[in-house]
């Protein structure tokens, strides 16, 4: 055979290959769920405009034999963002927004703690995590389930201390996509969900994905969320939804693989969904998918040496990097018992979504990177093992830190007021009240705005307490209460005590004082 035939043979062997599906999808899936326990997962997988894939592994709930598929709805949280700024970009398509519009030329009253900021601050900041407000500055306005409205959670957001000088460094921010999603409203003058079922999901046919928990029960083809608490050790039980109304524009949509093949296609042929018909044009799928903000790029440990990146961004709702010299456009996202990922090759036309009904991000990673190295012929490790390993490493150096730290306590110290005394009415300017009781001789805090949050104070030493929260998907937290020169309660500050607690529990950012 002639040099130029075995060169035509290689090619087209490899488009073939490029073609099918993973020899070894079923056992890959299969595996992982069983490594990272995972009760049910499902996988996606498109390629030229084709879907490939479409997949169920496992169970719903642990308890029932109902099975994943591919039509199973699962609560995809932050991958939604994407849907916020396509919607964005749709309107700006349309002339009736413009990314680097102020957000008070479309909502007059927002604002944010500093004056300038709030003069300055754009469509493009919003969705970029650029604010200056720190890492999920305001999440507990709506995670977990709250009280709070949409439009307490803008008031709210005006006494957030920012943590930074303003588009100086990212920080990952939910708040900021909830105030995006009340520019849509205030532009169309329509409902977020409204505008994103009629403008994005019916022209895609998404016709199963939803932007609503309520009224979905276990008879519905649901994904139902599993836990194992915080910490991630207990035994790995079914949980109730989390309910994410307030932060739709955020992490609203409910979706399945059937459905998010449709939404990957669309972003891989840059916004047309057939011949003569495009959700967003050409300028804004590059706009969607280019640099915004610089991340720091990790060194990865030795054991995922392979998927060491060499840039990494965040572009308008997708996260950017490199993965074996190719670009990638990704996002995940995290509900309290589920959590899943979209990833995009756009230099391949091939996405990948992996959806998963327990905590375990490690499991969607390496999923998603097995089935990457297959089309991209990389002899890459096997992720399975390598990540889980990771995890454990990961997580035992976090439990001895956390040991560590409290085995540092003085023990020989008792509060210097009593109990009595702690016992108040508390505020914070952004989140609100909480009250702290006295009750059979000990502390209970409650957050009135969250019904979850309640649990008792354990004496740590000094003036410091740690909450132990009844719900145990709640991480504990330190409790430090300030006496001023009267030696009467000033404030009280919490912080969480382990490294495992979601960024979201930013107990950090508040600053409760007594009411009276």
């Amino acid at each position: 055979m002639s040099s130029s035939r075995a060169v035509l043979g290689l090619f087209l062997f490899t488009v073939a290959l490029q073609a099918q599906v993973p020899p070894l999808l079923d056992e890959w899936a299969e595996r992982t769920r069983q490594q990272f326990d995972i009760p049910g997962i499902a996988v996606a997988i498109v390629k030229d405009g084709q879907v490939l894939a479409s997949r169920g592994y496992g169970v719903r709930k642990l308890g029932n034999t109902a099975k994943v598929d591919a039509h199973t709805l699962f609560g995809i949280a932050s991958n939604t963002k994407a849907f916020t700024t396509a919607a964005l970009a749709i309107l700006a398509d349309e002339g009736k927004l413009n990314w680097d519009d102020n957000v008070t030329k479309h909502l007059p009253t927002f604002a944010l703690q500093d004056p300038y900021v709030t003069r300055e601050l754009t469509v493009r900041d919003l969705v970029t995590h650029r604010t200056g407000l720190g890492l999920g500055a305001g999440d507990l306005m709506f995670w977990p389930n709250t009280t709070f409205t949409r439009q307490q959670v803008l008031q709210g957001a005006s006494q957030i201390k920012p943590a930074t000088s303003f588009r100086s460094a990212y920080a990952y921010n939910n708040t900021m996509f909830v105030v995006a999603g009340q520019i849509i409203e205030a532009v169309t003058g329509k409902r977020y969900e409204d505008f994103i079922v009629n403008r994005i999901f019916k022209p895609l046919q998404m016709t199963e994905a939803r932007l609503s928990n309520n009224g979905l029960t276990d008879k519905d083809n649901t994904a139902v969320p599993h836990s194992r608490g915080w910490r991630l050790e207990g035994k790995l039980e079914p949980i109730d939804w989390t309910r994410d109304d307030t932060w739709a524009a955020a992490a609203g949509v409910k979706a399945n693989a059937t459905d998010l093949a449709k939404w990957m296609n669309v972003h891989l042929a840059q916004g047309q969904i057939q011949e003569g018909s495009r959700l967003f044009s050409e300028r804004m799928s590059r706009a969607m998918l280019s640099a915004q903000t610089v991340i720091a790029v990790g060194q990865q440990p030795k054991l995922l040496s392979d998927q060491q990146a060499q840039f990494s961004a965040y572009g308008l709702g997708w996260f950017l990097k490199d993965y074996r010299s190719h670009k990638v456009a990704y996002h995940g996202g995290g509900l309290t018992g589920m959590v899943t990922q979209t990833t995009l090759v756009p230099g391949l036309k091939l996405g990948v979504v992996v959806l998963t009904n327990q905590e375990e991000g490690g499991a969607f990673q390496a999923l998603t990177n097995l089935i990457l190295d297959y089309y991209l012929n990389a002899n890459g490790p096997d992720w399975i093992t390598a990540i889980h390993n990771n995890v454990q490493v990961g997580r035992k150096r976090q439990n001895e830190r956390e040991t560590k730290a409290l085995a540092a306590r003085n023990p020989n110290t008792k509060p210097s007021l009593d109990l009595k005394d702690y016992a108040k009415e508390y505020r914070d300017a952004w989140y609100g009240p909480a009250t702290i009781a006295l009750r059979d001789n000990h502390l209970h805090l409650r957050m009135h705005a969250t019904p979850a949050m309640q649990g008792q104070l354990e004496h740590f030493q000094h003036n410091t307490f740690i909450a132990r929260f009844n719900d145990k998907t709640i991480p504990d937290a330190y409790c430090n209460f300030h006496l001023d020169n009267q030696g009467k309660v000033e404030s009280l500050k919490m912080q969480a005590i382990s490294d495992l607690a979601d960024f979201s529990f930013d107990y950090h950012d508040l600053d409760f004082r007594p009411k009276d």
